[in-house]
């Protein structure tokens, strides 16, 4: 199989990390994901990242493609048997993915001029990312659909997302009052998996460099 993306990507960085905890074998192609780039709009028309190509066919979306390997890799399984347990871990990935979505949005407009920038979605988005990570820290704290012991498709997106937010340094505080999400984060980018996986140029801040 190959992906096609880059690890500044979260969303590549979620399926790699999908990819390397099922022991499946890929070839990372690079492509930018802030660059339109024909090769990737034949593949995916939205012309975004990441795009698995299987050999028969190509699959774009990362919670689609997230849904492939599970489907032709049942083990190890990252998401429950029982369909409405399944779900609910899906809801919290997508919560988690939203978090991302926030902190891509800030990247793009601190690209911007400063005099340019939009302080209303700068501090919409931060507000969208820190309500999500509250959400989370309760759900990590119940440790029911997320933090049980057992990695989770919803465990990998936050993991994924928390890593995207250091990298970037969209918000920087974070942490403060999130004790649980802190040690998930430490535990979660500690994994080879995703130490295989960290975007390029700077590594993955662990929790004692995270304030």
């Amino acid at each position: 199989m190959k992906l096609i993306g880059s690890y500044t990507s979260p969303y590549v960085r979620k399926i790699s990390v999908i990819l390397l905890e099922k022991g499946l074998a890929f070839e990372l192609i690079a492509v930018s994901p802030w660059i339109e780039d024909p090769r990737l709009v034949a593949l995916n028309p939205l012309g975004k990242v990441p795009v698995l190509m299987t050999g028969q066919e190509n699959f774009f979306d990362s919670p689609i493609i997230a849904d492939y390997l599970e489907l032709i890799c049942p083990e190890p399984a990252l998401l429950p048997a029982e369909p409405l347990s399944a779900l609910r871990v899906r809801q919290l990935a997508a919560l988690a993915d939203g978090i991302t979505d926030a902190a891509m949005m800030i990247v793009r407009e601190c690209q911007r001029r400063a005099d340019e920038q939009n302080e209303k979605v700068l501090l919409s988005q931060r507000g969208k990312i820190h309500r999500g990570l509250d959400a989370l820290e309760v759900s990590a704290r119940e440790a029911q659909w997320i933090n049980t012991g057992t990695l989770s498709l919803a465990d990998i997106a936050l993991g994924c997302a928390l890593g995207f937010i250091n990298y970037r340094r969209v918000v920087p505080n974070w942490c403060v009052d999130r004790p649980v999400l802190v040690e998930m984060a430490s535990r979660l980018l500690a994994r080879t998996s995703f130490a295989r996986t960290a975007p390029p140029v700077a590594t993955a801040l662990y929790a004692s460099e995270m304030l």
